[in-house]
């Protein structure tokens, strides 16, 4: 039961849930292994996507691997720079990724900042080439929030609700993550303590699925350049917005309480609604 993950109120027992796996003596992480599925289906999409609205797919894998890059790189430092009061003690763990430690936020920020700086320098409408690349960071996100399933990491607080899930105390990721409450309604099962928890990486992912269908169905229709790309701000900041809200490993405003995604969800929230209410009423000028 030490690997076991439990959904008790779907009657689901998934047994043996390893981390990843070895060849040879190399251990391979199913968190990095479910990311690289992630971005290769993301950037398979977006070069069939860029082909389908006119631009040429050679051009726009290397937007694609220069963003894949800068957006790990960002991933990583957004949540190094939060976390600074671990890594200032133990720098050379800056550069183990293995286990974890990407903010998506990090890595979505940085890579629309170098789809931006690639698009104005090679001429291209820049909201259109957004509209485009952004279908490959939904597609990641949806496959990366299991990552942090494989991980026992980015969970919820307490909850024994329909879709509860148990895992084993001694397998979670990181210790800070578990609450007092967590610890008060801990579940025995067969002599394995489990904690009974939210399960964030799943609202987050289904949420991200639900969001991308939106934009599938928007892309044919759409009024103006920018509009999808405007539809992923508002629509992934209100579901981080929440989901963040019941996340017990939240990266903190430094000086404060206030979790630092959350508070980049609701900016996001009003800058993409403003530039979309913009941009459809002046669509036609």
């Amino acid at each position: 039961m030490d690997n076991s993950i439990i959904f008790p109120n779907l009657h689901i027992t998934l047994g043996n849930v390893e981390k990843g796996f070895y060849i040879g003596s190399f251990f391979i992480a199913f968190y990095g292994v479910i990311i690289a599925i992630g971005m290769l289906v993301g950037v398979s999409f977006i070069l069939k996507e860029a082909k389908r609205v006119g631009f040429d797919e050679d051009k726009f894998l290397d937007i694609c691997i220069i963003t894949i890059v800068v957006g790990v790189l960002g991933a990583r430092a957004y949540y190094v720079i939060f976390a600074w009061d671990y890594y200032k003690d133990n720098i050379l763990n800056i550069f183990n990724i293995r286990q974890g430690g990407l903010a998506i936020y990090g890595g979505v920020l940085a890579g629309i900042a170098s789809v931006i700086i690639i698009s104005k320098i090679r001429k291209h409408d820049i909201l259109k080439v957004l509209d485009v690349c952004i279908f490959g960071v939904v597609i990641g996100q949806i496959f990366g929030r299991w990552g942090n399933f494989f991980n026992r990491e980015v969970f919820g607080q307490y909850t024994d609700g329909l879709l509860a899930m148990l895992l084993p105390i001694n397998s979670v990721r990181s210790e800070l993550d578990i609450t007092p409450e967590m610890l008060s309604n801990l579940v025995e099962i067969e002599g394995v303590q489990f904690v009974s928890v939210h399960p964030t990486f799943l609202y987050e992912s289904l949420w991200n699925l639900g969001l991308l269908i939106i934009m599938l169905l928007m892309r044919k229709k759409k009024k103006f350049n920018g509009q999808i790309f405007f539809t992923y701000l508002i629509g992934y900041g209100a579901g981080r917005f929440w989901i963040e809200g019941i996340r017990t490993d939240q990266l903190k405003l430094w000086g404060t309480n206030l979790p630092v995604s959350q508070l980049i969800a609701a900016i996001l929230i009003v800058v993409g609604s403003g530039l979309y209410m913009y941009k459809l009423k002046n669509q036609d000028k």
